[in-house]
C-alpha cells in the first residue's frame, strides 16, 4: 500500500497543489491542503482499491477546499498582517512608563523645592496654563518678575532632572 501511495504522490501532487492554489491564491495554504489530501488517502486506508485515483484525489482535495472556505467565513475579519505591521504601536513599553513616573516624580520633588514665588509662578504658568500677563495681573507683579521667575524655575528643574 505504502509504494502506492507514494507513486499517487509522485504522480498527483504537483497537479493538486496547482489546482488548489489556483482556487485559493495562496500557495502556502495550497500545499497545506495538498499535504492534507495524502494524509486523508493514508488514513481511508483502501488506496489500493482505487479504480480512480486521480479523481478519489481531486475530491479529498475539493471537500477540504469546501472546508476551508467555510471555516474562512466563519472567522471574524482581521486586518491583515501587512496592515498590522503598519501600524505602530504608540504605547509605551513598561520599562518607558516606568522612567516616565520615575521622572515626574524627580521633577515633582524639584517644583517643590523652588521658593515660594517661584514655585507660585511656574505652577500657574505650567500647569494652570496662564499666560505670562495672567500670571503677572494675578500675583500683582510686574511681567519682566514673571519671566525671571519662570527662567530660574525651569533651569532649577533642568538641572534636577540632569543629576
Amino acid at each position: 500500500m505504502q509504494t502506492t501511495i507514494n507513486q499517487y504522490y509522485a504522480m498527483y501532487q504537483q497537479e493538486l497543489k496547482n489546482y488548489l492554489t489556483k482556487k485559493l491564491s495562496c500557495a502556502d495554504t495550497a500545499a497545506d491542503l495538498t499535504h492534507e489530501t495524502f494524509v486523508r488517502l493514508i488514513n481511508c486506508g483502501s488506496a489500493l482499491e482505487l479504480k480512480s485515483p486521480r479523481a478519489y484525489l481531486y475530491s479529498i482535495a475539493s471537500n477540504l477546499l469546501n472546508d476551508y472556505f467555510r471555516a474562512q467565513k466563519r472567522r471574524p475579519a482581521f486586518a491583515e498582517t501587512e496592515e498590522i505591521d503598519a501600524v505602530a504601536d504608540d504605547s509605551p513599553s513598561h520599562e518607558r512608563r516606568l522612567s516616565a513616573e520615575n521622572e515626574a516624580q524627580h521633577l515633582m520633588i524639584a517644583i517643590e523645592a523652588l521658593p515660594p514665588r517661584c514655585k507660585e509662578v511656574f505652577i500657574l504658568h505650567k500647569f494652570h496654563h496662564l499666560s505670562h500677563e495672567e500670571v503677572s495681573q494675578k500675583l500683582g507683579i510686574a511681567k519682566n518678575t514673571v519671566m525671571v521667575h519662570m527662567m530660574n524655575g525651569l533651569a532649577h528643574c533642568r538641572r534636577a532632572l540632569n543629576k
